[in-house]
């Protein structure tokens, strides 16, 4: 008998048609491949309840994926089934006023979160028939003050409250259903538009918890309008109107070492009030490539027995792998910091579509769910690079150790002062500093970088926005720097081995 569990091989290639349909912004390849996804889980269905219509067994029949019903989930897929049954569907919808029932949706939030990690790990709230969602900035620490009691403290904690407003953006679910799903009765019915739905929600939404650019309807073309999630590699201090949220800048990493890994965490341990907070455990998602070609290699030590352990950090990390992530690229972070909110909104109804009509013997259906995400704050995810990632090894230092590590990295304004990112350590990848104008716009533009490596004899190459830069007789560099971010990779080599750094040096033009 065929199954749900029967047709991964032909979902596998519908989820690379959906998975490039997504990445090229092809709308018609989309709903073409969704509406093949549906009828292929369509038919399995209708196979399933054929090979089941002698059980009564309520546990049996759980096993397969088919729900008890509420009075009230029966009661609304008769009606629908009543409806789609009709000469005039259309007609008949078009005076349906019943939505999706609460329990429907909280039944498909189970299903999603067990078999989707990443959406299991992050908030992920029904927001039912709501378009807009209240929720907290505070990471649980509020810095209390001590006194008389007045309005100056309780407009502090009113404006940690925040509103997440997700009626622009829609996810549309296309549901093919032939006569012989809707003869199989409400429970049935009810399966199917649960899969569905599963399939609807994980893939829209994961793509955009990931790399959603957020609302914008700046460009000229309301085409190129932009309605998704803020995804977690998103800054949110750097936005456009035209271009939604802007991609942080990629912090390499080359291993899991405990300093290296503990100075990358630190990061995530300041919260948006500028407070310290606890952090105990990280997600880290990756691509299911560099999973096993970098993660994989780089968190598996082979024990003295001779025997390998797998997924060993310094640090409690739960790997999250998605095809949604870039290869060369991961996300680290503090996994309920992340907000998805998903509801049907006020008209989450079914309605007939003559839109999609790309099955012979079938009635096309669609419905639409309501639904954004964002990071709660700046801070709670880092956007890595790992590309340079290397292989676990024991370490034996002898002689010979090459250390392609820095000992120092300095810059200095053109006004001869030094640029403050921090105390450098070269198991520490990442930093920040800032540069203004003094007088005259232009006139402190000019900084120079100087780069110490721990091994005299290795080869320092640096780049400014992505421009090489050449090194200058005394071994320093030059950099010209323009508003707003300026991204320096300083990369350090010796006997084919390299060590990257990046720091960002945000520089403000006098007005």
């Amino acid at each position: 008998m065929r199954n749900l569990d029967d047709i991964n091989k032909q979902k596998t290639q519908i989820f690379n048609d959906l998975t490039d349909a997504v990445k090229t912004g092809d709308e018609e390849k989309f709903a073409k491949s969704f509406t093949d996804l549906a009828d292929t889980i369509q038919q399995a269905v209708i196979a399933e309840a054929q090979g089941t219509m002698q059980v009564a067994d309520n546990t049996i029949l759980a096993g397969r994926g088919v729900r008890v019903l509420t009075n009230e989930e029966n009661n609304y897929y008769q009606k629908v089934i009543s409806a789609m049954k009709s000469d005039n569907p259309k007609q008949a919808l078009s005076g349906f006023n019943d939505v999706l029932p609460k329990t429907i949706i909280d039944a498909i939030f189970e299903d999603i979160t067990e078999s989707h990690p990443l959406l299991n790990v992050i908030q992920f709230k029904n927001a039912e028939a709501m378009v807009e969602y209240l929720y907290s900035s505070m990471d649980g620490r509020f810095k209390a003050v001590w006194g008389k009691l007045c309005g100056e403290i309780t407009k502090e904690l009113s404006a940690s409250f925040h509103k997440i407003s997700f009626g622009q953006n829609k996810l549309s679910a296309f549901i093919p259903i032939c006569k012989a799903m809707l003869d199989l009765g409400p429970a049935w019915l009810d399966r199917y538009v649960r899969a569905i739905f599963i399939e609807a929600i994980a893939n829209g939404f994961e793509d955009g918890v990931i790399n959603g650019r957020g609302v914008a309807e700046g460009a000229m073309n309301p085409a190129n309008y932009i309605y998704e999630p803020i995804g977690m590699i998103r800054d949110l201090s750097n936005y456009d109107v035209a271009n939604g949220y802007a991609a942080k800048v990629a912090i390499p990493i080359s291993d899991f070492s405990p300093a290296g890994y503990g100075g990358l965490i630190s990061q995530l341990a300041v919260g948006p009030n500028g407070l310290n907070r606890n952090v105990t455990e990280v997600i880290l998602i990756v691509n299911p490539v560099d999973y096993l070609t970098k993660i994989f290699p780089a968190t598996t030590h082979q024990t003295l027995e001779g025997g390998y352990v797998s997924n060993i950090f310094p640090f409690p990390t739960k790997v999250i792998q998605s095809a949604y992530m870039e290869q060369g690229k991961a996300v680290i972070g503090i996994a309920d910091r992340y907000l998805a909110v998903l509801g049907t909104g006020r008209d989450g109804k079914i309605d007939y579509s003559d839109e999609y009509q790309f099955l012979e013997d079938d009635r096309i259906y669609l419905t639409k769910l309501y639904g954004t995400g964002r990071p709660i704050d700046n801070t709670s995810f880092l956007y890595l690079d790992i590309s340079g990632i290397k292989p676990a090894h024991k370490i034996v230092r002898v002689a010979g150790y090459v250390d392609a590590k820095v000992a120092n990295i300095e810059i200095t304004d053109e006004k001869s002062n030094a640029v403050d990112i921090g105390v450098i350590n070269g198991d520490i990848h990442y930093y920040t500093g800032s540069v203004a104008d003094v007088e005259t716009a232009g006139d402190n533009n000019a900084a120079v970088l100087d780069v110490t490596p721990n091994d005299s004899t290795a080869t320092v190459t640096v780049k400014l926005n992505g421009t090489g830069v050449t090194a200058e007789a005394d071994g320093t560099f030059k950099l010209t720097l323009t508003a707003g971010q300026n991204v320096v990779v300083i990369t350090v080599a010796i006997d084919g081995v390299s060590e990257a750094y990046v720091v960002v040096i945000d520089y403000t033009p006098k007005a």
